[in-house]
Protein backbone atom coordinates (compact mmCIF):
# COMPACT_ATOMS: atom_id res chain seq x y z
CA UNK A 1 0.00 0.00 0.00
CA UNK A 2 1.46 3.33 -1.07
CA UNK A 3 0.73 6.12 1.41
CA UNK A 4 1.07 9.87 1.67
CA UNK A 5 1.28 11.21 5.23
CA UNK A 6 -0.03 14.67 6.13
CA UNK A 7 0.82 16.06 9.57
CA UNK A 8 2.63 18.91 11.30
CA UNK A 9 3.16 18.88 15.11
CA UNK A 10 4.83 16.48 17.52
CA UNK A 11 1.48 14.75 18.01
CA UNK A 12 1.72 13.32 14.48
CA UNK A 13 5.26 11.93 14.78
CA UNK A 14 4.40 8.64 16.57
CA UNK A 15 1.92 7.80 13.79
CA UNK A 16 4.49 8.48 11.06
CA UNK A 17 7.08 6.54 13.02
CA UNK A 18 4.68 3.59 13.24
CA UNK A 19 4.20 3.59 9.45
CA UNK A 20 7.95 3.66 8.80
CA UNK A 21 8.81 0.96 11.34
CA UNK A 22 6.05 -1.32 10.08
CA UNK A 23 7.31 -1.17 6.51
CA UNK A 24 4.59 0.93 4.91
CA UNK A 25 5.56 2.66 1.68
CA UNK A 26 5.35 6.33 2.69
CA UNK A 27 5.92 7.97 -0.67
CA UNK A 28 5.78 11.55 0.63
CA UNK A 29 5.13 13.62 3.72
CA UNK A 30 3.11 16.82 3.47
CA UNK A 31 3.46 19.33 6.26
CA UNK A 32 2.98 23.03 6.87
CA UNK A 33 5.68 25.53 6.08
CA UNK A 34 8.66 26.34 8.30
CA UNK A 35 7.87 29.13 10.78
CA UNK A 36 9.68 31.34 13.31
CA UNK A 37 10.09 29.64 16.70
CA UNK A 38 11.19 30.58 20.20
CA UNK A 39 12.26 33.90 21.64
CA UNK A 40 14.82 34.41 18.90
CA UNK A 41 12.15 33.77 16.25
CA UNK A 42 14.56 31.61 14.26
CA UNK A 43 12.97 29.71 11.39
CA UNK A 44 12.24 26.14 12.44
CA UNK A 45 10.83 23.08 10.73
CA UNK A 46 7.69 21.27 11.89
CA UNK A 47 8.47 18.10 13.90
CA UNK A 48 6.96 15.92 11.16
CA UNK A 49 9.34 17.42 8.60
CA UNK A 50 12.32 16.83 10.87
CA UNK A 51 11.38 13.15 11.22
CA UNK A 52 10.76 12.75 7.48
CA UNK A 53 14.09 14.31 6.51
CA UNK A 54 15.97 12.00 8.91
CA UNK A 55 14.08 9.05 7.44
CA UNK A 56 14.81 10.02 3.84
CA UNK A 57 11.17 10.63 2.93
CA UNK A 58 10.20 13.22 0.32
CA UNK A 59 8.72 16.35 1.96
CA UNK A 60 6.22 18.74 0.39
CA UNK A 61 5.26 22.03 2.08
CA UNK A 62 2.65 23.80 -0.05
CA UNK A 63 1.90 27.38 0.90
CA UNK A 64 -1.71 26.85 -0.17
CA UNK A 65 -3.32 23.43 0.08
CA UNK A 66 -5.54 24.09 -2.94
CA UNK A 67 -2.64 25.10 -5.21
CA UNK A 68 -3.11 23.45 -8.61
CA UNK A 69 0.52 22.46 -9.13
CA UNK A 70 0.68 20.84 -5.70
CA UNK A 71 -2.51 18.87 -6.31
CA UNK A 72 -1.12 17.71 -9.66
CA UNK A 73 2.11 16.55 -7.99
CA UNK A 74 0.10 14.69 -5.36
CA UNK A 75 -1.90 13.04 -8.14
CA UNK A 76 1.32 11.91 -9.85
CA UNK A 77 2.46 10.25 -6.62
CA UNK A 78 -0.80 8.26 -6.83
CA UNK A 79 -1.14 7.11 -3.22
CA UNK A 80 -3.54 4.31 -2.36
CA UNK A 81 -4.50 6.22 0.79
CA UNK A 82 -3.66 9.50 2.49
CA UNK A 83 -3.12 9.50 6.26
CA UNK A 84 -3.84 12.76 8.08
CA UNK A 85 -2.75 13.44 11.66
CA UNK A 86 -3.05 17.03 12.90
CA UNK A 87 -2.12 18.57 9.56
CA UNK A 88 -3.92 21.78 10.44
CA UNK A 89 -5.85 22.59 7.26
CA UNK A 90 -9.13 21.39 5.75
CA UNK A 91 -8.50 19.49 2.53
CA UNK A 92 -10.30 20.42 -0.70
CA UNK A 93 -12.37 17.79 -2.50
CA UNK A 94 -9.79 17.54 -5.29
CA UNK A 95 -7.31 16.04 -2.80
CA UNK A 96 -9.93 13.83 -1.13
CA UNK A 97 -10.70 12.31 -4.54
CA UNK A 98 -7.09 11.28 -5.30
CA UNK A 99 -6.54 8.08 -3.23
CA UNK A 100 -8.78 5.12 -4.20
CA UNK A 101 -8.82 3.88 -0.58
CA UNK A 102 -9.66 7.33 0.73
CA UNK A 103 -8.20 9.76 3.26
CA UNK A 104 -7.97 8.56 6.87
CA UNK A 105 -7.73 11.00 9.77
CA UNK A 106 -6.51 10.34 13.32
CA UNK A 107 -8.51 12.63 15.63
CA UNK A 108 -7.91 13.09 19.36
CA UNK A 109 -11.47 12.74 20.65
CA UNK A 110 -14.34 10.29 20.71
CA UNK A 111 -16.21 11.73 17.76
CA UNK A 112 -18.71 13.24 17.27
CA UNK A 113 -17.67 14.97 20.52
CA UNK A 114 -15.07 17.72 20.21
CA UNK A 115 -14.76 18.18 16.50
CA UNK A 116 -12.20 20.83 15.61
CA UNK A 117 -8.71 22.06 16.37
CA UNK A 118 -8.33 21.66 20.15
CA UNK A 119 -10.17 18.51 21.31
CA UNK A 120 -7.62 17.60 24.01
CA UNK A 121 -7.82 21.01 25.67
CA UNK A 122 -11.59 21.25 25.63
CA UNK A 123 -12.17 17.72 26.91
CA UNK A 124 -10.24 18.68 30.05
CA UNK A 125 -11.74 22.18 30.34
CA UNK A 126 -15.24 20.71 30.13
CA UNK A 127 -14.47 18.18 32.86
CA UNK A 128 -14.72 15.02 30.77
CA UNK A 129 -13.65 11.82 32.50
CA UNK A 130 -12.93 10.01 29.22
CA UNK A 131 -11.63 10.92 25.80
CA UNK A 132 -9.83 8.89 23.17
CA UNK A 133 -8.78 8.48 19.57
CA UNK A 134 -11.02 8.17 16.53
CA UNK A 135 -9.86 7.11 13.09
CA UNK A 136 -12.27 8.30 10.44
CA UNK A 137 -12.76 8.72 6.72
CA UNK A 138 -12.28 12.34 5.74
CA UNK A 139 -14.99 14.21 3.89
CA UNK A 140 -15.47 17.89 3.08
CA UNK A 141 -16.76 18.76 6.58
CA UNK A 142 -14.84 19.44 9.79
CA UNK A 143 -14.30 16.01 11.37
CA UNK A 144 -17.68 14.79 10.12
CA UNK A 145 -16.64 11.65 8.20
CA UNK A 146 -17.54 8.06 8.98
CA UNK A 147 -15.93 6.54 12.08
CA UNK A 148 -13.58 3.59 11.54
CA UNK A 149 -12.16 2.73 14.98
CA UNK A 150 -12.23 4.29 18.45
CA UNK A 151 -10.15 3.72 21.58
CA UNK A 152 -11.09 5.22 24.94
CA UNK A 153 -8.60 6.85 27.31
CA UNK A 154 -9.31 7.92 30.88
CA UNK A 155 -8.73 11.54 31.93
CA UNK A 156 -7.33 11.58 35.50
CA UNK A 157 -8.23 14.63 37.59
CA UNK A 158 -4.63 15.86 37.72
CA UNK A 159 -3.54 15.34 34.11
CA UNK A 160 -2.66 18.41 32.00
CA UNK A 161 -3.38 18.99 28.33
CA UNK A 162 0.31 18.52 27.56
CA UNK A 163 0.44 15.18 29.34
CA UNK A 164 -2.76 13.95 27.70
CA UNK A 165 -1.44 15.15 24.32
CA UNK A 166 1.61 12.90 24.68
CA UNK A 167 -0.49 9.94 25.78
CA UNK A 168 -3.00 10.28 22.95
CA UNK A 169 -0.22 10.64 20.37
CA UNK A 170 0.90 7.10 21.24
CA UNK A 171 -2.66 5.73 21.31
CA UNK A 172 -3.27 7.44 17.97
CA UNK A 173 -0.40 5.55 16.37
CA UNK A 174 -1.68 2.26 17.82
CA UNK A 175 -5.21 2.92 16.58
CA UNK A 176 -3.95 3.89 13.11
CA UNK A 177 -1.97 0.65 12.89
CA UNK A 178 -5.05 -1.44 13.67
CA UNK A 179 -7.13 0.63 11.26
CA UNK A 180 -4.76 -0.01 8.35
CA UNK A 181 -4.53 -3.73 9.09
CA UNK A 182 -8.30 -4.01 9.05
CA UNK A 183 -8.58 -1.77 6.00
CA UNK A 184 -6.28 -4.09 4.06
CA UNK A 185 -8.07 -7.27 5.11
CA UNK A 186 -11.53 -5.81 4.56
CA UNK A 187 -12.83 -6.04 8.14
CA UNK A 188 -13.50 -2.34 8.79
CA UNK A 189 -17.06 -1.13 9.27
CA UNK A 190 -17.74 2.53 8.55
CA UNK A 191 -20.11 4.10 11.07
CA UNK A 192 -21.79 7.44 10.24
CA UNK A 193 -21.54 10.07 12.95
CA UNK A 194 -24.63 11.27 14.80
CA UNK A 195 -24.57 15.01 14.24
CA UNK A 196 -27.09 15.54 17.05
CA UNK A 197 -24.39 14.45 19.53
CA UNK A 198 -21.67 16.67 18.08
CA UNK A 199 -19.73 19.26 20.06
CA UNK A 200 -16.92 21.54 18.97
CA UNK A 201 -13.41 22.33 20.12
CA UNK A 202 -12.26 25.66 18.66
CA UNK A 203 -8.70 26.94 18.80
CA UNK A 204 -7.72 28.05 22.32
CA UNK A 205 -7.00 31.77 22.49
CA UNK A 206 -5.35 33.66 25.32
CA UNK A 207 -8.46 35.68 26.15
CA UNK A 208 -10.30 32.40 26.85
CA UNK A 209 -7.82 31.60 29.61
CA UNK A 210 -8.54 34.47 32.00
CA UNK A 211 -9.65 32.96 35.31
CA UNK A 212 -13.07 33.99 36.59
CA UNK A 213 -12.85 33.41 40.34
CA UNK A 214 -16.65 33.29 40.50
CA UNK A 215 -16.44 29.87 38.90
CA UNK A 216 -16.27 26.72 41.01
CA UNK A 217 -12.89 25.41 42.13
CA UNK A 218 -13.34 22.37 39.87
CA UNK A 219 -14.04 24.51 36.80
CA UNK A 220 -10.97 26.66 37.50
CA UNK A 221 -8.88 23.53 38.08
CA UNK A 222 -10.07 22.17 34.72
CA UNK A 223 -9.22 25.44 32.97
CA UNK A 224 -5.73 25.42 34.49
CA UNK A 225 -5.10 21.82 33.40
CA UNK A 226 -6.71 22.25 29.99
CA UNK A 227 -4.54 25.22 29.04
CA UNK A 228 -1.24 23.84 30.39
CA UNK A 229 1.35 24.18 28.89
CA UNK A 230 -0.11 26.71 26.43
CA UNK A 231 -1.43 29.35 26.55
CA UNK A 232 -1.85 28.96 30.31
CA UNK A 233 -4.67 30.09 32.60
CA UNK A 234 -3.92 33.53 33.99
CA UNK A 235 -5.04 36.15 36.46
CA UNK A 236 -3.68 39.42 37.84
CA UNK A 237 -1.97 40.07 41.18
CA UNK A 238 -0.94 43.56 42.28
CA UNK A 239 -1.02 44.77 38.69
CA UNK A 240 1.11 41.92 37.36
CA UNK A 241 -0.07 39.18 35.04
CA UNK A 242 0.27 35.79 36.68
CA UNK A 243 -0.05 32.36 35.09
CA UNK A 244 -1.57 29.67 37.28
CA UNK A 245 0.07 26.40 36.25
CA UNK A 246 -0.94 23.82 38.83
CA UNK A 247 -3.85 23.64 41.26
CA UNK A 248 -5.80 21.30 43.51
CA UNK A 249 -9.45 21.43 44.54
CA UNK A 250 -9.73 21.80 48.32
CA UNK A 251 -12.38 20.14 50.48
CA UNK A 252 -14.61 23.07 51.48
CA UNK A 253 -16.70 20.92 53.83
CA UNK A 254 -13.95 20.95 56.46
CA UNK A 255 -13.91 24.74 56.88
CA UNK A 256 -16.49 27.19 55.56
CA UNK A 257 -15.08 30.17 57.49
CA UNK A 258 -13.81 32.10 54.46
CA UNK A 259 -16.49 31.25 51.89
CA UNK A 260 -18.22 34.60 52.46
CA UNK A 261 -15.14 36.46 51.19
CA UNK A 262 -14.81 37.87 47.69
CA UNK A 263 -13.96 35.14 45.16
CA UNK A 264 -10.26 35.33 44.34
CA UNK A 265 -9.24 36.21 47.90
CA UNK A 266 -6.20 34.48 49.37
CA UNK A 267 -7.37 33.10 52.72
CA UNK A 268 -4.41 30.87 53.63
CA UNK A 269 -0.82 30.47 52.54
CA UNK A 270 2.14 28.28 53.34
CA UNK A 271 4.96 26.61 51.47
CA UNK A 272 2.54 23.96 50.19
CA UNK A 273 0.27 26.42 48.37
CA UNK A 274 -2.13 29.33 48.41
CA UNK A 275 -5.75 28.64 49.36
CA UNK A 276 -8.09 30.90 47.38
CA UNK A 277 -11.84 31.43 47.67
CA UNK A 278 -13.91 30.52 44.61
CA UNK A 279 -17.67 30.69 44.02
CA UNK A 280 -18.62 28.34 46.81
CA UNK A 281 -15.45 26.42 47.61
CA UNK A 282 -11.65 26.70 47.67
CA UNK A 283 -8.80 26.01 45.29
CA UNK A 284 -5.16 25.55 46.24
CA UNK A 285 -2.58 27.10 43.90
CA UNK A 286 0.58 25.02 43.70
CA UNK A 287 2.64 26.47 40.83
CA UNK A 288 2.74 29.90 39.17
CA UNK A 289 4.70 32.01 36.72
CA UNK A 290 4.95 35.79 36.72
CA UNK A 291 5.52 37.57 33.41
CA UNK A 292 9.17 37.50 32.32
CA UNK A 293 9.94 35.00 35.05
CA UNK A 294 10.36 31.25 35.38
CA UNK A 295 7.88 28.69 36.66
CA UNK A 296 7.88 28.44 40.45
CA UNK A 297 6.22 26.21 42.98
CA UNK A 298 4.56 28.20 45.77
CA UNK A 299 7.24 27.00 48.17
CA UNK A 300 9.69 29.25 46.28
CA UNK A 301 7.56 32.40 46.22
CA UNK A 302 4.82 32.18 48.88
CA UNK A 303 6.27 35.20 50.68
CA UNK A 304 5.29 37.32 47.62
CA UNK A 305 1.59 36.80 48.36
CA UNK A 306 -0.46 38.24 51.22
CA UNK A 307 -3.49 36.79 52.98
CA UNK A 308 -6.52 38.98 52.28
CA UNK A 309 -5.28 40.11 48.84
CA UNK A 310 -7.50 39.32 45.86
CA UNK A 311 -6.61 37.94 42.44
CA UNK A 312 -8.18 39.43 39.33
Amino acid sequence: MKLVFMGTPEFAVPSLDMLVKNGYNVAAVITQQDKPKGRGMDIGSPPVKEYAVKSGIKVLQPEKINDGSFISELGEIAPDAIIIVAYGKILPQKILDIPPMGCINVHASLLPKYRGAAPINWAIIKGERKTGITTMMVNAGMDTGDILLQKEVDIPDDITAGELYDKLAVVGAETLKETLIRLENGTLTKIPQNDDEASYAPVIKKDMCLIDWNMSAQDIHNLVRGTNPWPGAHTCYNGRRLKILKTKVEDSNKDTTDLNKTPGTICKKDKNGLTVVCRNDYIRILEVQFESSRKMCIGECWHNFDIGETFG
